[in-house]
């Protein structure tokens, strides 16, 4: 089992390679984003679909010369630039991603107004549930981060008030509290026409974070 701890990785990229590879692999992941609906709703006839798949292979050969042997991680540079681009919420590599641009008050509060196409549905036109999950474990995993409180989800609770409609969304969340190592977060997702889920979660600093939070505080 890979250490978690290994996959924090410092790669000392400088902003403006950081930028560079943004510029270049996001519009990549938004290409293959663009992609799976299409898969989902194309009338292509038989030729065309054939004839599709050809360049798909080329693609996947050309993108597979050179590769990382292992998951993404999180990288970051001597200037504190986190970077998750692997995250299937919020990684601008990865194509499974909506992607969530998660946005901060000065409140604590975090919020993401967001598109899931159709290649999210469940229920005959909505989302599907584990989505949301994916949705809400992020953002209310980020509130935590904000409120200095970050850990791994222990347990996330959905309360589904109605169905949730593919296309524009909106999700917040804030800490509700903090008690040693635990940050209780709520949150919800909202349609247009209200309330869709509602989340409660509970996220767990793990012992390596707790103890560098305790040092930084010590010095403080």
């Amino acid at each position: 089992m890979t250490d978690v701890v290994s996959l924090y990785i410092n790669d000392g990229l400088s902003e403006e390679e950081i930028a560079r590879q943004a510029a270049l692999y996001g519009p990549l992941a938004e290409d293959i984003r663009g992609l799976i609906p299409l898969g989902i709703a194309s009338q292509a006839d038989d030729d065309e679909v054939r004839r599709a798949r050809e360049h798909l292979a080329a693609a996947a050969e050309i993108l597979g010369r050179r590769r990382d042997p292992g998951p993404y991680g999180t990288r970051f540079n001597d200037s504190g630039n986190f970077r998750s681009w692997g995250n299937a919420a919020v990684g601008l590599r990865n194509a499974v991603a909506p992607p969530l641009k998660v946005h901060t008050e000065p409140d604590g509060r975090v919020w993401a107004d967001f598109h899931l196409h159709l290649g999210y549905e469940g229920p005959a036109g909505h989302v599907h549930g584990g989505v949301s999950a994916l949705v809400l474990d992020q953002v209310l995993g980020d509130a935590a981060r904000v409120g200095r409180s970050p850990g791994m989800t222990g347990t996330l609770t959905l309360r589904y008030r109605r169905p949730t409609p593919l296309g524009d969304l909106h999700a917040e969340a804030k800490i509700d509290r903090v008690e040693g190592r635990k940050a209780f977060v709520v949150g919800h997702i909202a349609g247009p026409d209200g309330i869709c889920v509602e989340a409660e979660g509970v996220f767990i600093a793990p012992q390596w974070i707790a103890d560098a939070r305790a040092k930084v505080e010590s010095q403080d």
